[in-house]
């Protein structure tokens, strides 16, 4: 099978998340994620073992856990934008 997990979940045009559809740039946002406490207990503990993920640690994980690739990626994203924001607090 050619490797190419879930990322055909591309819809229309996605600029930073929003749904673009058509030219007068009506913004249709995507529903923000709802993550179970399932997901966010294997999230969390991964991030505590590594606050970066390589692209097959990040395909794998997405899989374990029914998410895109894309919703792992942003977790993380904003996960060490949110650790760095209290550790800059001491």
């Amino acid at each position: 099978a050619p490797l190419a997990p879930q990322e055909h979940e591309k819809p229309l045009a996605i600029a930073n998340g929003e749904l673009r559809i058509n030219g007068k740039g009506k913004k249709l946002r995507k529903p923000r994620t709802i993550y179970s406490s399932l997901q966010l207990q294997a999230l969390n503990q991964r991030f505590q073992q590594t606050q970066y993920l390589a692209l097959p640690e990040r395909a794998e994980l997405a899989a374990q856990l029914g998410l895109t690739q894309t919703q792992v990626k942003i977790w993380f994203q904003n996960k060490r934008s949110k650790y760095k924001k209290i550790m800059k607090q001491g």
